[in-house]
């Protein structure tokens, strides 16, 4: 899926996954001192603008122009568009323009690992030392469960191979673990397996 698909499903006044920060987000990263975040593949913001209520600076990587446009009114809408960035790039190759972060966030850029590899590297690589790194993913145990979300095997990481990504990285990996959580559909919120991964950067 390209740009131009996503700027399709984001055309609409409905915020398509709420306005709500997602909860492992907030489980995980509330209580951090308040700096400077980077959110890869940040959508309509809705974990930016949570970030830049409590106080940070917040820039949102999308390549999806429909979708910064949304995130720009979200953040105008609740008072913190000062504190607000949008950069239209790919996850693969951005550069943040608030580089280097206190905070990197990754949540749900359901991608091939390889293609996974280089946006986590990319991320890591805007973040200062002592920084953490988040992300959160359906995970592949969904597809055996019969549970909704994506179906595609190739983009639905394990805790596996976020260990041997983050193994990589100039990191100290402190949680990676599957959580019970859910996915958003017509029907209402249906069960979904959650990968979360937390680390710090060396």
């Amino acid at each position: 899926m390209d740009a131009n698909d996503w700027n399709k499903r984001y055309e609409t006044d409905e915020y398509i996954y709420s306005k709500d920060v997602n909860r492992f987000v907030a489980e995980f990263c509330g209580d951090l001192p308040v700096g400077t975040m980077i959110d890869v593949a940040g959508g309509e913001g809705r974990n930016s603008v949570w970030f830049a209520e409590r106080g940070w600076r917040a820039e949102n990587v999308d390549f999806s122009g429909v979708a910064l446009a949304k995130f720009e009114r979200f953040a105008a809408e609740r008072e913190v568009a000062e504190r607000c960035h949008a950069t239209e790039a790919s996850a693969l190759d951005f550069v943040a323009a608030w580089a280097p972060a206190d905070l990197g966030v990754v949540a749900y850029l359901q991608v091939p690992d390889a293609e996974l590899r280089q946006a986590i590297a990319n991320l890591v690589a805007q973040l200062k030392p002592g920084a953490t790194f988040f992300g959160v993913w359906h995970a592949l145990e969904n597809l055996a469960l019969g549970n909704r979300g994506p179906q595609d095997p190739l983009v639905l990481p394990t805790v596996a191979s976020l260990t041997d990504i983050l193994a990589g990285l100039p990191v100290e990996i402190v949680d990676i673990a599957n959580h019970d959580g859910h996915v958003k559909t017509v029907d209402g919120l249906k069960p979904s397996v959650t990968v979360c991964a937390l680390a710090r950067k060396l």
